[in-house]
C-alpha cells in the first residue's frame, strides 16, 4: 500500500526535493517512493527511471480507458480523467501487474492465475512452461496437484514408481526461485491437494522444515464429508486419483489434528472448502473449481485469471464519519476500471484469454481498514468494529453488483 504524509509535515528543503512527486498537497512517503522506484516506474534500456509517479498513473489511466472506445467514442476522455483522479488521490489502486505493465509492450495486467496439472510428464512440464511465462509477466499461479498419482504408484511405461505431487512441487518451487516476476518481484504459487489423495500426509507435513517450498502457500482441499467424518470420529479413505480405489484408511480426526499441528508449527497448510466454493460457482457447466490464486482470495477454474484492485476506505472518512456517496462513486469507477482491464489485457496463453473474456471475473477489495477505525476512534477488536465491517462490506458488495448490472446493460451480459 502506498503510504502518505501531509505537506506540512515536511520542512522547506524536503518540500523542494519532493515537488515532482506531490499530488495536490499529498506527498508520497520515502517508503512509497522507494517501492515505486524499485518496482513500478518505467526505466530505459540502461535502467534509468524515465517516469514520475504522476506519469505512471497517467499511463495506466490512459491505457485502461481505451477500452471505452470498443463501446463508444464519447466517454473515453472523461473516464480516463476519473481513473487518473481516483488513483492519484490514492482512493483506489489496481494490482501490481496493471501498474507495472499497462501501456507498455507487455500489457499483461492480471495478478491471479490457475493452471491445470495433468498426470503425465508432458502435462506437468507444459504447465511449468506456462507458469514461467505468467510469472515472468508479473502474475502468480495456483495449482491443484490431485490428479498426479501418488509416490507409491507404478509408472507402467517404466520399471519404477511415480514421484508424487510433493516432489513435483519442489520442481515448480525451484523454477519459481529463478524467475523474477516482470524482472521486479519474486514469483508466488498456491499448491493444493485433495484431502483424500494418498500422499495427503506428506503434503500436510511438507513445509514443516524451515525454507521448504518457500515459493508456495499450500492448502488442503476439504469436503463436507471429511468434516463430518472428523466430527463423528470416523475412518477416512484415501483413494487413487481418478478412481474409487482405496489405497489406505486413516483416522479422520488424526489426519485433522496433524493438519492443525502443521499449521500451528509452520503456518501451512491452509484450508479450501471446495463444496462451499462450488455451491456458489456461477458457471458450473464449465467445471468444478478446486483451486485459488497464491493468496487464496480468488477461487478460479483451470486456465482462468482474475484482475484485482483495492479501495482505500480510509480516504472516505470526513470529520469522523464515512462519506457513503463518495465511496459509492469510487466503487462504480473501480468496477468499470477492472472490467476495462479485461478488454485491454494481453494474455500469454490463448486458453486463458478465452476463459477470462468468457467469465469476466474481477476482484474488488479494500485497504485502510485499521486506519479508518483509528480515524473513527473505534477499537479494532470491538463489536462496533465488527458491525461496521459488516455494514461497510455489504455496501461495497451491493454497489459493486449494481455497477456490474449497469455495465451489463451497456455492454451486454458476460458470455458464459
Amino acid at each position: 500500500m502506498i503510504q502518505i504524509c501531509k505537506w506540512h509535515d515536511y520542512n522547506h528543503k524536503q518540500k523542494e526535493q519532493l515537488k515532482l512527486i506531490s499530488f495536490d498537497k499529498v506527498i508520497l512517503s520515502d517508503n512509497a517512493i522507494k517501492v515505486l522506484k524499485s518496482r513500478y516506474l518505467l526505466r530505459d534500456s540502461e535502467g534509468k527511471i524515465i517516469e514520475t509517479p504522476e506519469q505512471l498513473f497517467k499511463r495506466v489511466a490512459s491505457y485502461v480507458a481505451k477500452a471505452e472506445l470498443k463501446y463508444s467514442n464519447e466517454n473515453a476522455g472523461k473516464i480516463e480523467k476519473e481513473f487518473f483522479e481516483l488513483m492519484t488521490e490514492l482512493k483506489f489502486l489496481p494490482n501490481s501487474p496493471t501498474l507495472m505493465n499497462a501501456g507498455t509492450e507487455l500489457n499483461q495486467l492480471s495478478a491471479c492465475f490457475v493452471l491445470p496439472v495433468e498426470d503425465s510428464m508432458e502435462g506437468i512440464f507444459t504447465t511449468l512452461k506456462n507458469t514461467a511465462l505468467i510469472q515472468q509477466s508479473g502474475g502468480g499461479t495456483g495449482f491443484n496437484f490431485s490428479k498426479l498419482r501418488s509416490k507409491e504408484d507404478a509408472v507402467s511405461s517404466y520399471s519404477g514408481n511415480a514421484s508424487g505431487p510433493v516432489e513435483f512441487m519442489k520442481v515448480y518451487n525451484a523454477a519459481t526461485q529463478n524467475i523474477k516476476q516482470g524482472g521486479k518481484r519474486r514469483g508466488a504459487n498456491m499448491g493444493i491437494l485433495n484431502i483424500n489423495h494418498p500422499d495427503i500426509e506428506d503434503f500436510i507435513n511438507s513445509k514443516k522444515t524451515e525454507g521448504a517450498l518457500n515459493n508456495f502457500n499450500i492448502s488442503v482441499a476439504i469436503t463436507d464429508d471429511f468434516m463430518r467424518a472428523v466430527n463423528e470420529n470416523r475412518d477416512w479413505n484415501l483413494k487413487k486419483p481418478g478412481s474409487e480405489t482405496v489405497t489406505k484408511t486413516v483416522s479422520a480426526k488424526k489426519l485433522w489434528n496433524n493438519l492443525i499441528s502443521s499449521a500451528w508449527q509452520s503456518g501451512d497448510p491452509g484450508l479450501i472448502f471446495t463444496d462451499t466454493i462450488n455451491s456458489q460457482n456461477p458457471t458450473p457447466e464449465l467445471g468444478l473449481i478446486d483451486c485459488t490464486n497464491p493468496c487464496g482470495e480468488v477461487p478460479l477454474l483451470p486456465y482462468e485469471a482474475c484482475n484485482l484492485g483495492s479501495i482505500n476506505i480510509s480516504k472516505f472518512c470526513n470529520e469522523g464519519s464515512i462519506n457513503w456517496s463518495e465511496l459509492e462513486q469510487a466503487i462504480i469507477t473501480a468496477i468499470r476500471f477492472l472490467d476495462n482491464v479485461i478488454e485491454m489485457n494481453s494474455f500469454v496463453i490463448p486458453e486463458i484469454e478465452n476463459l477470462v473474456v468468457g467469465n469476466r471475473k474481477i476482484g474488488l477489495g479494500v485497504m485502510g481498514w485499521a486506519e479508518l477505525l483509528i480515524m473513527l476512534n473505534i477499537p479494532y477488536q470491538s463489536q462496533q468494529a465488527i458491525h461496521l465491517g459488516g455494514e461497510l462490506m455489504k455496501f461495497i458488495s451491493d454497489k459493486s453488483q449494481e455497477a456490474s448490472v449497469k455495465l451489463a446493460g451497456d455492454r451486454g451480459v458476460f458470455k458464459n
